[in-house]
């Protein structure tokens, strides 16, 4: 049976080191729909999609640096390509995931097609000027 640890050990350091990032913005939009702000600051949800979009993109970076002790060596544009597009893939399914708490829970976080745009373009864009910015140590 092949040995498990070095995934497991990739895992909890990936985890360890860049986790925060996008758990910060998490915690910050579940602030925000605890205390209603979205509702009294309907502008706020720009600024949590943009770092959304940064922050998820730091995590996908960080994970696929890790796994280079896994995979071997990835050139860099090849992981900066796979990043943003994993952010992307992650864009998408946390635009379901408000969807979805729309129909089911009867919440009001989806404000129609063009919201939904402005939120997937405002992660992107925070994805691209992470990525345009970023370097690795």
């Amino acid at each position: 049976m092949k040995d498990k640890t070095p995934f497991f050990n990739w895992m909890v350091i990936t985890l360890r080191e860049s986790l925060w990032a996008p758990l910060s913005v998490f915690g910050f939009y579940l602030i925000g729909l605890i205390f209603h702000l979205y509702d009294l600051f309907p502008t706020l949800d720009i600024p949590t999609h943009f770092m959304g979009g940064m922050t998820i993109t730091y995590f996908y970076r960080i994970a696929i640096r890790n796994s280079q002790r896994l995979v071997r060596n990835i050139p860099p544009p090849i992981r900066v390509i796979f990043a943003f597009t994993c952010t992307g893939t992650t864009i998408i399914l946390w635009e379901f995931y408000e969807n979805i708490l729309d129909y089911f829970l009867r919440t009001h976080m989806v404000l129609g097609l063009f919201d939904t745009l402005k939120d997937m373009f405002v992660g992107l864009l925070g994805a691209l000027v992470f990525t345009l910015f970023y370097r690795e140590r």
